[in-house]
């Protein structure tokens, strides 16, 4: 294999001495003979994306990334628990804690590494963080995600502390998300905007919202890539574990942001369910596939929800028609496997080595005893 580096991406790690300076850039990933790795998976995106384009479109995204500071990566060998590094509340103003100078310090150099932040934010959970990136093209974005983790961890590591992009390190407390905003353009126009539609929604936006809701528990596999993943997706965490969506409410898979006049660019629709563990490479493959499928085979988009589907009864969703998402790794596996979907947009190389990692993961942890286990049969049985 070979790494051809990709000169746009280079930019200097601001934190690092600018004598004997450390760089980042990435790289695509190609074979002796010059043909592209099918097992790149940022290749597998610029692949979605040049087909995208031969239709007339470009893919916008931008990403909230949540994350947990801790006072360091856990406890013993024996039994780790992970300490939070303050106990903040949601949109906690305090300046002088060192969780937001951290936060505070991450932002600057992410800027200087032209990765525009938007806005940035202590969350709901103990110690945990959101930095959410500017909306661009998806590879840029998919880069950008990458650069934030890696910038994220790094300035906590120099400042004797942990940063985690775990979905679920706390118990009892919300997860941490990836909220991703998308968006279809054709050429400088908003194919989801639609000035006569009462919610300003399109006929494409629809149709991509149904084709996210559609394969949403065979994608699920790929934006929420963990076992720990599924310890997020459960609800009274805000975070999603039904498939629905509405124009309001936090609590569904899908939103639709409201429209603000004279902003016709910032129409677009929000996935709830990824994590910020996965790889936005593949998750940005999957979620397109899925949106795309419902434009190209007109695939008739639910109606939206008014009421948050958790508070529901089993028979109410019934009736309306609402699925669950993958309840555990194991689950999202057995609705993925023999997805065509997934093998068209990852790729007949990255499709079925994921599968058989994920597979291996998944039977790795049904062999383990956990503490909960020894905590509530040992002495029990």
């Amino acid at each position: 294999m070979r790494a051809f580096p990709d000169p746009n991406t280079f930019t200097l790690l601001p934190w690092r001495p600018q004598q004997n300076a450390v760089a980042r850039m990435f790289c695509d990933i190609q074979r002796p003979g010059g043909e592209s790795f099918g097992g790149d998976s940022r290749a597998v995106l610029k692949r979605n994306l040049e087909h995208l384009a031969r239709m007339g479109y470009t893919y916008y995204v931008g990403t909230e990334l949540e994350y947990f500071y801790l006072k360091d990566s856990g406890g013993t060998k024996k039994r780790k628990e992970a300490k939070p590094l303050d106990h903040g509340g949601y949109f906690d103003q305090l300046s002088s804690q060192p969780a937001s100078d951290l936060r505070r310090d991450t932002v600057l150099n992410l800027a200087a590494m032209d990765v525009p932040v938007k806005y940035s934010h202590h969350e709901a959970a103990p110690s945990q963080h959101e930095i959410d990136l500017q909306y661009t093209d998806a590879l840029a974005m998919a880069d950008s995600v990458m650069t934030a983790r890696l910038v994220v961890k790094e300035l906590a590591q120099v400042q004797g502390v942990y940063a985690t992009f775990m979905p679920k390190p706390i118990a009892g407390v919300n997860g941490s998300g990836m909220h991703i905003h998308q968006s279809l353009f054709q050429g400088e126009n908003n194919a989801f905007f639609d000035e006569d539609d009462e919610h300003y929604l399109s006929e494409v936006g629809r149709k991509f919202i149904a084709g996210l809701l559609r394969h949403a528990p065979e994608i699920t596999v790929v934006t929420n890539q963990w076992v720990n993943s599924y310890k997020r997706l459960v609800p009274g965490y805000e975070a999603p574990a039904y498939v629905s969506w509405s124009h309001v409410n936090r609590a569904d898979l899908v939103r639709v942001p409201s429209y603000k006049p004279g902003y016709e660019s910032s129409m677009r629709v929000e996935y709830r369910a990824p994590d910020p563990a996965c790889n936005p490479y593949l998750a940005f493959s999957v979620m397109l596939a899925a949106g795309m499928k419902g434009i190209q085979e007109d695939y008739p988009a639910p109606l939206p929800i008014a009421e948050n589907a958790a508070s529901m009864s089993e028979a109410q969703r019934q009736a309306l028609g609402i699925k669950t998402l993958p309840t555990s790794l194991g689950h999202a596996i057995s609705l993925a496997e023999d997805s065509e979907l997934l093998r068209e947009a990852l790729g007949d190389q990255i499709f079925p080595s994921f599968i058989q990692n994920k597979r291996r993961e998944w039977g790795e942890y049904c062999s383990q005893v956990t503490n909960y286990e020894i905590e509530h049969y040992l002495q029990r049985l």
